[in-house]
């Protein structure tokens, strides 16, 4: 892969690295499991196959692989209660309700562009606005860097 598809498009390892992650941590702790703003819902698939989770797309795009479990709408924290885990790898504009999400279910999120507010936000910047939200709102969470390249690569984990 060269360097410019690998900026467009990320590190091809971090669906394998995110879902190992999510098994090794959340196997026989969580059942059933929403892939927020999951894209074409490739973390969805693995997950699904290599972890012994029910696993559900939610993005508002029509396109999916073929054969994975769709909702074809915009995620709201109000769906978080139905998930005994919600995961966003990049979520784009349902970061923030996926953070709110963090308040009722544990959330593993790893935030990409900043969708937080209209401040201009660094990474660095974004990872502590959500953290200061986690710490107001009292939720519990840890920061944990994934094994895939990029500076996009520390997931932020709330437990309830």
């Amino acid at each position: 892969m060269s360097r410019k598809q690998q900026l467009l498009y990320g590190d091809p390892r971090r669906f394998d690295a995110v879902a190992d992650f999510v098994i090794d941590r959340f196997e026989g702790k969580a059942k059933y499991v929403a892939d927020v703003a999951g894209g074409k819902g490739l973390l969805t698939r693995l997950l699904s196959k290599k972890g012994n989770f029910v696993c559900e797309l939610i993005d508002p795009r029509p396109i999916v692989i073929k054969g994975i479990r769709h909702r074809h709408e915009r995620f709201t924290a109000d769906m978080a209660e139905y998930y005994d885990l919600l995961i966003g790898l990049h979520p784009d504009d349902a970061l923030r309700e996926l953070a709110k999400a963090a308040l009722v279910r544990p959330v593993v999120l790893i935030p990409c562009c900043n969708f937080w507010d209209d401040q201009k936000r660094g990474n660095k910047e974004l990872l502590e606005a959500i953290e200061n939200f986690y710490r107001q709102n009292s939720v519990r969470f840890e920061k944990v860097a994934l094994d895939f390249k990029g500076p996009k690569n520390v997931a932020i984990v709330s437990e309830i």
